[in-house]
């Protein structure tokens, strides 16, 4: 049985484009308000949802997702509430692949075996757990695809070819390639960079490359998508949630502010721009 990650990939290869891949935290900058937004992403055109699990010492994070999970952890949020946002997110769309992304730690604490049961219950489709390497595949990977969740790994410029098929083994859905070194939305990606790489990558797996970190504007995510398989923005998502704060909480305008910039992206990856040479 596929997943519905793969059947989103497979859907986009018919049309054609990449996918847009939006990022968000879970909690952020409340448990309502954030459901709403993540509700917000699917219709105005995101393909696939990351959701962050908010985490205390995020240590791939720039500085605008730490301060998102923060205001998370403040609001009351968990590694269990976000499961319950998937879920409540669940009851409206039955489509729209999520994937968790964040850190081992509130796995470990919850239970590996515990919390695979619950993702899976609640609707989850797939996991990127950054700070867990090939190496230790069983004590999360290796479990989660046997449940039938997906597990995303990255690559970055740094993976030579000696490390790739470590990194490659045991993944599924799709390869994150980070686009720079360093953390997320530290710098702009290079675009005949991301291609060479993408290219690279392709030739040790079949599966889906989709490129993040650093992608802000439309622009970016149509250039950036003429090579990869999907493109992935989150910093620039969180940055507007923030800027649409009143005194750290939720305005009026706060999921319209995510709903502009996601139609912006959305357009960048299905314009004429992408049209393949």
């Amino acid at each position: 049985m596929t997943t519905r990650i793969e059947d989103r990939f497979a859907k986009l290869r018919d049309e054609g484009r990449p996918a847009l891949v939006n990022f968000v935290m879970a909690g952020d900058p409340d448990h309502e308000t954030s459901l709403a937004i993540v509700k917000a992403l699917a219709e105005a055109g995101a393909d696939i949802i990351e959701l962050g699990m908010p985490f205390s010492d995020p240590m791939a994070d720039g500085p605008s997702i730490q301060k998102a999970g923060l205001r998370a952890l403040k609001a009351g949020g968990s590694l269990q509430k976000t499961l319950d946002l998937v879920a409540a997110f669940r009851e409206g769309d039955r489509e729209t692949p999520i994937i968790l992304m964040g850190y081992f730690n509130p796995i470990y604490i919850y239970g590996v075996d515990r919390f695979i049961a619950a993702a899976l219950a609640a609707g989850v489709d797939g996991l990127i757990v950054v700070d867990l390497p090939p190496e230790m595949d069983d004590e999360l990977c290796i479990p989660a695809l046997a449940a039938g969740l997906n597990f995303i790994r990255l690559a970055t410029p740094t993976t030579d070819d000696k490390r790739l098929p470590a990194v490659l083994k045991n993944t599924s859905g799709f390869v994150y390639y980070v686009s720079i070194t360093g953390i997320t939305g530290a710098a702009a990606p290079d675009a005949g960079k991301v291609a060479k790489a993408v290219e690279r990558i392709k030739r040790h797996t079949d599966l889906p490359v989709c490129v993040g970190f650093g992608v802000r504007s439309a622009e970016q995510a149509a250039e950036i998508g003429r090579s990869a398989d999907g493109v992935v923005v989150g910093s620039a998502i969180i940055a507007a949630i923030e800027a649409s704060l009143d005194e750290g909480r939720a305005s009026a305008g706060t999921v319209d502010a995510v709903t502009g910039i996601v139609r912006e992206l959305a357009d960048g990856v299905r314009g004429p721009a992408l049209e393949k040479s």
